[in-house]
């Protein structure tokens, strides 16, 4: 089971969006220990709507060279790892 249900996820998305409370604050309301994981969610919401906040059925699969690639790309631009899982292509 998924620690955080999408619905728990919308509305923290939701909050933050009102601007009444910044990530951190948000967390330590929820009694989270990191903001990192609305940050997150902020972006992925941002990019793909309610769709992006629900859990995959199954993993993924890469290859060896797809994850080089990614891993260049990261160092190449900078680029975090979310950043890196939103950009096109």
């Amino acid at each position: 089971m998924a620690k955080y249900s999408e619905e728990f996820k919308l509305k923290l998305v939701k909050e933050y969006q009102d601007g009444k409370l910044g990530y951190i604050l948000l967390a330590k309301k929820c009694d989270m220990k990191d903001s990192t994981p609305i940050r997150r969610w902020v972006k992925v919401y941002e990019k793909f709507g309610v769709e992006g906040l629900k859990r995959k059925k199954h993993r993924e699969t890469y290859s060896v060279q797809f994850k080089l690639d990614v891993l260049s790309f990261m160092k190449r631009t900078g680029s975090s790892e979310t950043d890196t899982a939103l950009s096109p292509g």
